[in-house]
């Protein structure tokens, strides 16, 4: 299945399968499943998946969602977070930003998600977070890319801004061209 996050419906399934038995002729995509019980996933607008956990950003925070069986998903926990808008996974610990900024939530139990605290890296327009290694990349907005040191997860701290006239930043992803290693920023 391919997971489709959407601010009214909540949690959408898409079935792949049909791209799978080699013919291009039958390649139609198909909802198998529409998930937003009590709209628990209204304002959905991000989505990371480790495992067969949902890690889904709404209006309220974070849900987490087990698809352990696809077409039967179960929410397990939610994280009240103010205008919560990208996470990304590393090991044990999801890394979200929000209005504050760079958050920490150690999911070792996704059951038992435990915001770390006193941990916030402060930034005015934190949007997407992208983790490589031992670093976090924020999008920023006005502020560029924020780079995060992240190799202790419960102790973040910015290492540096890269700004060099970015005045709008979204998104970042970083990625290997060619044997070197960029940051591809939107």
């Amino acid at each position: 299945y391919a997971y489709v996050t959407d601010a009214k419906e909540g949690l959408i399934l898409v079935d792949v399968n049909t791209m799978a038995d080699g013919e291009p002729r039958n390649n139609f995509l198909k909802r198998a499943v529409t998930w937003n019980p009590g709209g628990v996933l209204n304002g959905a607008r991000h989505i990371t998946v480790g495992g067969y956990y949902l890690y889904i950003t709404t209006a309220k925070g974070l849900a987490i969602v087990s698809v352990d069986t696809p077409k039967n998903p179960v929410l397990i926990a939610e994280v009240p977070l103010k205008d919560a808008r990208s996470t990304t996974l590393q090991f044990r610990y999801l890394f979200v930003t929000d209005a504050d900024g760079l958050k920490t939530i150690d999911v070792t139990d996704p059951k038992a998600p435990r915001l770390v605290q006193d941990n916030t890296i402060r930034m005015k327009n934190a949007q997407r977070v992208f983790v490589a290694r031992t670093y976090a990349y924020v999008a920023a907005g006005k502020e560029g890319v924020v780079i995060v040191d992240v190799e202790k997860p419960e102790k973040p701290f910015i290492d540096q801004v890269f700004h060099d006239d970015l005045h709008d930043v979204y998104d970042v992803k970083v990625a290997s061209t060619n044997a070197s290693t960029f940051a591809y920023v939107a």
